[in-house]
């Protein structure tokens, strides 16, 4: 059986808890019906701490691994909430009140044209706060899951059609961005 190194191509199957004092939430799930998929040692995003867990399994290993919010996705950043004009949010005129609430997830984009995601935190007469933090950040985490696949990475899975090939925490093919739409997943930030 091939073990993981640079430049294999792998699949895996993990629940991801966040650690807290009173025990672990399960806040993710990757299923075997659709795996996790990395180029070891190639795709961008993937967490250092999880990237050292695997390296040398094989298919069929077990991985568990506890990774600290510092080493994870990052403290949280009192920079990346922001208070936005409320009439960025309008819809014909009107305030879009049914999907702009507080909790929700906004898809955005930046000046430079990326897509991102950002919490609501408060509304008020004038202004939508918004939190722009990966929803992880700040938090201790834990991976727990299995290896599905260990291959050496053809040309396609090296330079796929698009995105960045994968996403560690959440499967998205987004280039480096979690696709995710509650943002609760995570190994790219």
């Amino acid at each position: 059986m091939e073990k993981i190194e640079p430049g294999k191509y792998v699949e895996m199957v993990y629940d991801l808890y966040v650690v807290e004092p009173d025990g672990e939430q399960l806040v993710h799930k990757v299923e075997a019906d659709s795996p996790e998929r990395i180029v070891f040692g190639v795709t961008k995003g993937v967490i250092v701490p999880l990237e050292k867990a695997i390296e040398g399994l094989q298919k069929g290993d077990a991985f568990d691994v506890k990774v600290s919010a510092a080493d994870g996705f990052g403290p949280h950043d009192p920079e990346q909430v922001a208070h936005l004009e409320k009439s960025l949010f309008e819809v014909d005129g009107k305030f879009d009140d049914e999907y702009v609430t507080v909790g929700n997830y906004i898809p955005m984009m930046t000046a430079e044209g990326y897509r991102i995601n950002g919490k609501v935190l408060e509304i008020t007469d004038k202004e939508v706060v918004m939190d722009f933090n990966h929803p992880l950040a700040g938090k201790d985490v834990r991976f727990h899951g299995t290896i599905a696949e260990v291959h050496e990475a053809t040309p396609e899975e090296l330079h796929p059609a698009h995105g960045c090939g994968g996403c560690s925490g959440c499967g998205s093919d987004e280039g480096g961005e979690c696709g995710c739409n509650d943002g609760s997943c995570g190994g790219c930030h």
